[in-house]
């Protein structure tokens, strides 16, 4: 019986903007005293996982091993050779694996949103209308909800996922109120925040 609903986490970006070493996704975040420390894509994948929605796809891009290989079993990995070009490459290639798996809908999420809550995913996967988008003390974020019949309106380059279809065509949207933070990692500085909180 095929899945209704997919999560796509979007994971293939270079992180430039990191100065650290290695990628930004593999990062230690502290969760607290008495758990070892997960990295930045394991503490946002444990979210999507704990979520169950349905079968979850991880897009990689400038590190292909991105993904821990304790959880390359659980997830399906899609590799988007253009990443460079934008991250609508990536939305596409997570899609396209979703229409593969049977799936009707997507939710998507970046891989560098670490503090999205497992509750946000599923909220997400249950909401209504043809987009969906989270919300969090009222201001938009991710994750993004897609059904199918939208999936043909996305565009096909840019740097811009569903951003730019929500602003042509707000009558399809609905904003879902969400619990977490979708505050990203981007720099040493950003993970040295979430480290001392």
């Amino acid at each position: 019986m095929p899945h209704t609903c997919a999560a796509i986490l979007l994971a293939a970006g270079a992180g430039t903007r990191y100065s650290g070493p290695g990628h930004k996704l593999s990062a230690k975040l502290p969760r607290s005293a008495a758990e070892p420390a997960l990295s930045v894509i394991e503490s946002a994948l444990a979210s999507v996982l704990d979520a169950a929605i349905g079968p979850v796809i991880v897009v990689t891009g400038a590190d292909p091993d991105v993904v821990p290989a304790h959880l390359v079993d659980s997830v399906t990995i899609r590799h988007n050779d253009h990443w460079g070009e934008g991250q609508i490459t990536s939305v596409r290639t997570g899609l396209d694996a979703a229409a593969l798996l049977g799936c009707t809908a997507a939710v998507i999420g970046l891989a560098d949103q670490p503090f999205v809550t497992a509750s946000a995913w599923r909220r997400m996967a249950a909401a209504d209308g043809p987009i969906a988008v989270a919300t969090y003390d009222g201001r938009r974020a991710n994750p993004v909800k897609l059904d199918a019949e939208v999936w043909p309106l996305l565009p096909t380059t840019g740097d811009e996922g569903a951003r730019s279809l929500m602003r042509v065509r707000p009558d399809l949207v609905r904003e879902v109120p969400c619990s977490g933070s979708p505050a990203d990692i981007d720099t040493e500085e950003d993970l040295r925040r979430w480290q001392n909180n």
